[in-house]
């Protein structure tokens, strides 16, 4: 009796070692198609990401010069003081120039008259100069017509400033 006992034994051991590489297989085999899945998952969100930073590129700025001009300064000091200015507009809509254009002589007086409010003094720094970047760009964007709109500059560059 003593021998029929133990080849049982033998037979019941030797499936553990089997189930334990089954088991491990299928541990590995899950554990790949789960990282599978989160690879899959994570690249499937930035896609459209990428697509949508592919946007076309903003059109090509417009620029358009304006004639140089030549006003007079206010002075405090007696003296008689100058200042010639160029500018350029940097616009993105070649409806706007051909408005601005249209409505040429109406837009240099408001520039000059603008221009000869100011003092020397005001002018010399660069803050003065983008100070009146600022104001030259909100006259020319004000409407010529009443009732209509108002045209878009995106920025009012100086090509010429001397003040004598």
């Amino acid at each position: 009796m003593a021998t029929t006992t133990a080849p049982q034994q033998t037979a019941s051991a030797s499936p553990g070692p089997m189930k334990r590489i089954i088991l491990i297989v299928l541990i590995a085999i899950i554990a790949a198609g789960a990282a599978g899945a989160g690879v899959w998952f994570f690249m499937a969100k930035r896609a459209p990401a990428a697509t949508a930073a592919e946007a076309p590129p903003p059109p090509a700025p417009l620029f358009f010069p304006l004639e140089s001009m030549t006003v007079n300064l206010q002075s405090d000091d007696g003296q008689q003081h100058f200042l010639r200015i160029g500018l350029t507009l940097k616009l993105t809509d070649p409806k706007v120039q051909q408005e601005l254009t249209d409505h040429m002589p109406e837009l240099r007086s408001r520039i000059l008259l603008a221009l000869s409010n100011h003092h020397p003094d005001d002018l010399a720094p660069l803050d003065g100069k983008r100070a009146l970047a600022t104001e030259l760009q909100t006259l020319i964007e004000q409407p010529t017509d009443k009732g209509a709109p108002p045209v878009h500059v995106n920025d009012v560059l100086f090509t010429e400033f001397v003040v004598q």
